[in-house]
């Protein structure tokens, strides 16, 4: 039987695992979109690698892009410079109105899932509460087990006793035959003229 802190522990490992594997895949897509040469922004990232947006912002992997960012923009030849060194093109309106479609989306399908989460919690917690406790019925089987044995020991000694019953009534039907019987001669045998 499995505890809640297995449980618990086995949800923390799998989740672990879970992100662990997201963001390997928004590194891939990182470089992958710096491979094509395809504009590397926090929406095409999410889409390629099939995670939220937020998760490409988060420590770590936010770097990573903006350190692709650099790489794919050529160094300015001539002209006044927009932004300063280090730091990434502001957002379009486009990118901003992609990342947060998708942020939107994310955060439906994360409300879905949530409830889907707790409808079973609260199956499982129901399970758990109204069920009965196992050595209560374990207790349970074994009374009832030892009353079926008592009630057929009790059952086999009254078929018994109903056997002995009949043996003896058709010994007494046959004993009052045969006194009637005898009874009858003696009155025959009494009224008969001498």
């Amino acid at each position: 039987m499995t505890t809640t802190s297995d449980r618990t522990a086995g949800l923390r490992a799998a989740r672990a695992k879970d992100s662990a594997d997201k963001r390997r895949r928004a590194l891939t897509a990182i470089h992958a979109l710096e491979a094509a040469g395809t504009p590397i922004t926090a929406a095409a990232v999410a889409r390629t690698a099939g995670v939220s947006t937020w998760l490409v912002y988060t420590d770590g992997l936010r770097e990573q892009l903006d350190a692709a960012r650099r790489r794919q923009t050529p160094p300015a030849s001539s002209g006044p410079r927009t932004t300063r060194p280090g730091n990434p093109a502001p957002p379009t309106p486009a990118g901003l109105r992609t990342d947060l479609a998708l942020a939107q989306a994310e955060i439906r399908r994360l409300r879905t899932d949530n409830d889907k989460l707790r409808h079973r919690l609260r199956l499982q917690l129901g399970t758990e509460i109204d069920g009965p406790d196992p050595r209560e019925l374990i207790t349970r089987v074994a009374d009832l087990e030892s009353l079926t044995r008592q009630l057929l020991a009790e059952r086999d000694a009254r078929t018994t006793e109903t056997n002995d019953a009949q043996r003896r009534i058709h010994e007494l039907e046959d004993d009052l035959t045969a006194a009637r019987e005898s009874l009858r001669r003696v009155i025959k045998d009494h009224n008969r003229p001498l």
